[in-house]
């Protein structure tokens, strides 16, 4: 029974805490970790089997591994850091861009359901990574002088307002935007699992009460949401390897 007296289990933060699956020497292996570990082994195995054996008429499963390649090499690397300095820079952003997407789509998958990334260290640590390739990469391009002012935005130009647009960009560029980066991806996967949690606990408890018909549109929202989670789970792994591309970019464009 729930605290309101209802019975209605509602969802909340418990949904996103799991009791360890074992713990060795105080180290609790929760079911996210697990799901994390899969996926991680999902992708090396997904890549390794489409092109761990490469042939040059390509089989199905490599013509879907490159096709999945092409899309975030051309769709966001080469469009956002062109094809001569985005090359280097490939390999990652596609190893990324699936591994955010598998931890998405787990909230959908039976028995597991749940999005990884809807816990907060997966994101913080993924946008550590990228801030770890842009800014030392600013300092390499620039110099120090020069990387100091491609992050603050230093500009003679700008009269007296100039030291305070700089520690505005100063701000903006190392501590917000590490901060923003993450959370967008981990507040529409914490949102979008605590709706899909919602619709499918209210389909069953309304199901075990006397409105059954409200119970059959609470199913069908949860479909909806299921439908729309998928989606969103695609384009929040897109936006996230797209903002990585756009910081790795300012970090080599040349200070104006």
């Amino acid at each position: 029974m729930s605290d309101n007296g209802c019975g209605f289990p509602a969802p909340g933060l418990h949904s996103f805490l799991f009791k360890p699956i074992f713990e060795v020497g105080g180290f609790e292996f929760n079911k996210v970790m697990l799901l994390a570990l899969i996926t991680t082994m999902v992708v090396i195995t997904f890549f390794y089997a489409a092109f761990g054996k490469a042939k040059v008429v390509p089989g199905k499963l490599q013509m879907i591994g490159e096709a999945g390649y092409d899309f975030v090499r051309r769709g966001i690397v080469y469009e956002t850091l062109g094809k001569k300095e985005g090359e280097k820079y490939v390999p990652l952003m596609v190893s990324m861009f699936f591994f955010i997407w598998i931890m998405n789509i787990w909230s959908v998958v039976p028995l597991s359901q749940f999005p990884v990334s809807s816990v907060f260290a997966y994101p913080v640590v993924l946008a550590v990574i990228t801030y770890l390739i842009w800014v030392p990469l600013t300092f390499k391009r620039h110099g120090f002088v020069g990387g100091w002012k491609n992050i603050t935005g230093y500009d003679n130009s700008l009269g007296p307002i100039k030291w305070l647009v700089s520690f505005i960009e100063f701000f903006s560029n190392l501590l917000v935007r590490p901060f923003t980066h993450s959370v967008r991806l981990f507040a529409n996967m914490f949102a979008g699992h605590l709706m899909l949690v919602m619709f499918t606990v209210a389909s069953w408890y309304l199901l075990n009460s006397w409105m059954i018909p409200a119970a059959g549109v609470s199913f069908a929202m949860t479909i909806a949401m299921i439908c729309f989670e998928l989606f969103v789970q695609a384009v929040q792994a897109y936006v996230f390897v797209l903002l990585a591309c756009s910081y790795i970019q300012g970090a080599i464009a040349e200070h104006h």
